[in-house]
Order: C-alpha cells, then structure tokens, then sequence
C-alpha cells in the first residue's frame, strides 16, 4: 500500500538543529530506501522551511508510523504534526493509470 507522510514543523526550528541532524536524517531515509521512495522538504514562498514529505510503500498506517518515530528528526521536536494517508496513484508520467 502507498502512503503519503505530511510533516509540519514546529515554527521557529532552527536551521542549526536541521543541519545538527541532517546526516542521521539522510543516513535514516538510505537505510529505508526500500520503504521511503521519495522525501524532500516543504518550503514556503519566502523559502522558509514549512515541513516535509515522504512516499512511502508499507502494509499498514502503523508501519508506517513505527518508521516516523524512528526518523532521527522525529526525536528532536521539530516536527509539530504528522499526517499519514493512503495514496492511490492515478495519473504518472504524462499517462493515467485508473481506466474509467
């Protein structure tokens, strides 16, 4: 099942404590490369940091929630919110998927 992972971070998180953390963070997201297809940060206009997003292919919300909290960003309180939903890919590289 695919899943899309929204993280809205806490307002007024530092770039220090991103940067402090990015090389577990990025270690973290190779590790589970199998599971995490895709992941990136949310920027505002300004290009202000606003939060960020992962793909992720898991069988169930739970595994996918077991894999939030084992982020090493998870840890450091940067993130204010976390949604997961189940995402069904209709539409991909210019062709539609879901024959109506």
């Amino acid at each position: 099942m695919q899943f899309v992972v929204f993280f809205e971070d806490q307002p007024g998180t530092g770039m220090e404590l991103r940067l402090k953390h990015m090389p577990a963070h990025l270690k973290f997201l190779e590790k589970n490369s199998e599971l995490i297809s895709a992941a990136g940060p949310l920027k505002e206009e300004d290009d202000s940091l606003a939060g960020g997003l992962w793909l992720v292919e898991a069988q169930t919300k739970n595994d996918v929630q077991r894999l939030v909290e084992e982020d090493p960003f998870w840890a450091t309180g940067m993130r204010k919110s976390v949604q997961i939903l189940v995402w069904q890919k209709v539409f991909s590289d210019g062709q539609r998927l879901l024959k109506l």
